[in-house]
């Protein structure tokens, strides 16, 4: 029997979630994951199997950023990913989303590289990499209290990085942390910095993940 193409297979992890795909998202969820897995072979994106993807990396890498995709709100804009890395969430979150501005923040060069090129094949519109820290960015009238969501994952979580994050956050804008069941380490961070806890939403069991959701005062 015949190995079921990389798209069929995003359908099928998206419907054991209880997501309903459209037909050319899931090619373009596809086209993602094996560009990151070409370049995965030169530089280090992510520590996942993808070459082939394992039901892990699918999950993590597409799933878990199309179940957080129903969390925006139709009044959404603009999506600030900080630490972009191998462009999960950011990448997913915005093929889900095409409507948004993205601007995704990666300080290592070699990753930047990977995110552009993933802008010009898939022709992703209004979608900036940024290389460069995230602090660079905090005086940048077009950034800073501009974003209504900010996104983290893999990341340190501490004081300064939450500081950052809200200082780009819009009041009423958001910051969704992707992080494990039971997080809970990351939110007595949070205490004090401006960002009011909203709701902690599980996204996808499989992986134990869940994305607590902050808002900003």
């Amino acid at each position: 029997m015949a190995k079921p193409d990389l798209a069929t297979r995003i359908n099928r992890r998206a419907a054991r979630a209880g997501i309903a795909l459209a037909p050319d998202l899931a090619v373009a969820l596809a086209a993602y994951l094996s560009l990151l897995a070409r370049w995965n072979r030169r530089i280090n994106l992510t520590g996942l199997t993808i070459d082939p993807p394992g039901d892990e990396a699918l999950d993590r890498l597409v799933i878990e950023p199309l179940a957080a995709s129903n969390y925006f709100l139709p009044t959404d804009r603009f999506l600030l990913d900080l630490g972009s890395g191998g462009g999960s969430p950011a990448i997913p979150l915005w093929l889900a989303r095409p409507s948004l501005r993205l601007m995704m923040v990666e300080a290592k060069a070699r990753k930047c590289a990977f995110l552009r090129e993933a802008v010009r094949e898939f022709g992703m519109t209004n979608v900036a990499v940024e290389h460069r820290r995230y602090e660079e960015l905090l005086t940048r009238p077009d950034v800073n209290s501009q974003a209504d969501v900010v996104t983290l994952r893999a990341v340190r979580v501490g004081d300064r990085l939450l500081r950052a994050a809200q200082a780009f956050t819009r009041i009423g804008g958001r910051l969704w942390l992707f992080q494990s069941m039971g997080g809970r380490d990351s939110l007595e961070t949070a205490v004090g910095s401006g960002l009011t806890l909203q709701k902690i939403e599980p996204l996808l069991a499989s992986i134990g993940s869940e994305l607590a959701i902050y808002e900003c005062r």
